[in-house]
């Protein structure tokens, strides 16, 4: 094709403007790197109530008024804009009614999801369609991402089937983490706009509730997801497909696993604003400066010889905090010291601050988030632990490699496809894995690290295989363009 494609990037956050997890770094990174490669990206997001005009000087879009029917609601929005390159401008949904609240998706107040969560996403899926009409910009694809937008391809293929604007338009639609589907209950199906026909097994029905991620994938024209392990993880059983392994298997010839990439640009000890000192594959000797500088921030002792294990994560089931929990006592009396960031779920928080309360030689904690803490863990620590129940794509291990922390992962999702385990005898592969989801095999994992960790020479090798690994965005979004372009012949 001559013609340059025009592509729409919708999603419900994207970074620096609005942030709960990786998907809004994916959101913000990829779209760049596609433009670079020849696409023409509008991104499409709400305008949070975080998201601050004057800080970002953001532009009314004239013409851009719609009005969207919500069951008996009529309501209004526009666009405003901001040109971040030539090719690849951000338009954010505005309606401060949805979005003018200071969550994303949670109250801060109750801590739990906004009851009226279906109405905002109905109305930005709905907005976007409205809107781009009203100011001629017209998509050849519209790549969606996550739950919340799931209703767009199930509107492509019925509101809008007829509709001369977009009915040459094709959907792709990603799946971040199945865990999160956009649930709710029957009784607002008709907030949806759709008749009653689209309830249905082929359709929205999931137990009798409503699923949004269901919809988005029976409807859109492919499906990715962010590791090829994970694509084939989420059509094999319940523990990885929570309900919707049956349909994901109906459309597994549609159905392409692409690895997420990491921004090199903030991730790279060579040029990392974060860190005390930066260093590189050819001089790591400044590497253990930053591993003194981060044993003195949680007041441990440093010795060179026992290696500092680090953590950066959610504590949560799913990142494998129950098998740290029951390895726990076996793992203190190894010769090593762990670190960790993260906040979650209370019982882990308490048995962590426990944990650092019994070996305060041993373990530092930070309960919350730090950006800074989180570069510094990276480049200070020998070890990353990761011994996720399911990891979709992971992006800390990746993160390790670059920085010369060896990875110990759970082979799961994009844990196995991006980590390959050491061989002493060929000194080939970049870090340490284990398959059975036990303390025992995490355990074995730990063991076999800290014995290659004393043969320095072996170490320094593996640590270097890692670091000149290539998980740049550039090589995922390759695999997207030509995806697109197939979709388009």
């Amino acid at each position: 094709m001559s013609k340059k494609i025009e592509l729409f990037f919708i999603s419900s956050e994207v970074s620096p403007f609005s942030k709960t997890g990786g998907l809004a770094d994916v959101s913000y990174a990829l779209p760049k790197e596609l433009q670079k490669q020849g696409i023409n990206v509008s991104i499409f997001t709400p305008k949070y109530a975080v998201i601050d005009d004057n800080k970002y000087n953001l532009q009314d879009v004239p013409n851009s008024e719609f009005q969207i029917q919500i069951g008996e609601k009529l309501l209004e929005g526009k666009l405003k804009s901001l040109q971040i390159e030539e090719n690849l401008k951000v338009y954010f949904v505005v309606n401060d009614h949805y979005y003018g609240r200071s969550g994303l998706y949670v109250d801060p107040v109750s801590n739990s999801d906004y009851s009226d969560n279906m109405e905002r996403f109905i109305f930005f899926s709905r907005g976007i369609l409205e809107a781009a009409k009203k100011i001629n910009l017209k998509p050849h694809i519209i790549h969606c991402n996550d739950w919340q937008t799931g209703l767009i391809p199930v509107y492509l293929k019925t509101l809008y089937s007829e509709d001369p604007f977009y009915n040459k338009t094709k959907s792709i639609y990603t799946i971040h983490n199945l865990a999160y589907q956009g649930i709710f209950d029957k009784g607002e199906y008709y907030k949806i706009g759709l008749s009653w026909e689209f309830f249905s097994i082929d359709g929205f029905e999931f137990y009798d509730r409503i699923n949004f991620m269901k919809a988005g994938i029976i409807f859109a024209d492919k499906i990715t997801t962010v590791s090829e392990k994970y694509a084939e993880e989420i059509c094999s059983s319940v523990d990885y497909g929570y309900g919707l392994e049956g349909v994901l298997k109906n459309r597994k010839s549609d159905l392409y696993g692409i690895l997420n990439g990491v921004d090199y640009t903030n991730w790279s000890p060579s040029r990392d604003k974060y860190i005390p000192k930066k260093y590189n594959s050819r001089d790591l000797t400044k590497k253990i400066l930053n591993k003194k500088e981060l044993l003195k921030r949680f007041n441990l002792p440093f010795d060179e010889n026992i290696p500092t294990i680090g953590i950066i994560s959610r504590l949560a089931d799913q990142k494998g905090f129950d098998l740290i929990e029951a390895a726990a006592d076996e793992l203190m009396q190894m010769p090593l010291q762990l670190v960790v960031l993260g906040v979650g779920e209370q019982k882990f928080q308490n048995f962590l601050e426990r944990l650092e309360a019994q070996y305060p030689e041993k373990v530092g904690i930070y309960i919350g988030f730090s950006e800074e803490l989180a570069h510094l863990i990276e480049a200070g620590s020998d070890m990353f632990l990761m011994p996720s129940r399911y990891e979709p794509c992971g992006l800390n291990q990746l993160y390790s490699l670059k920085y010369g922390t060896v990875p110990i992962v759970r082979a799961t999702g994009g844990l196995d496809d991006s980590i390959v385990q050491f061989n002493r005898d060929e000194q080939s592969g970049t870090g340490f894995k284990f398959y059975e989801y036990n303390r025992d095999a995490l355990l074995n994992a730990v063991k076999l690290a800290l014995e290659i960790f004393k043969d320095k020479t072996l170490w320094k090798k593996l640590m270097i295989n890692g670091m000149k690994q290539d998980f740049s965005w550039r090589n995922s979004a390759k695999k997207y363009v030509k995806l697109y372009k197939n979709l388009i012949k």
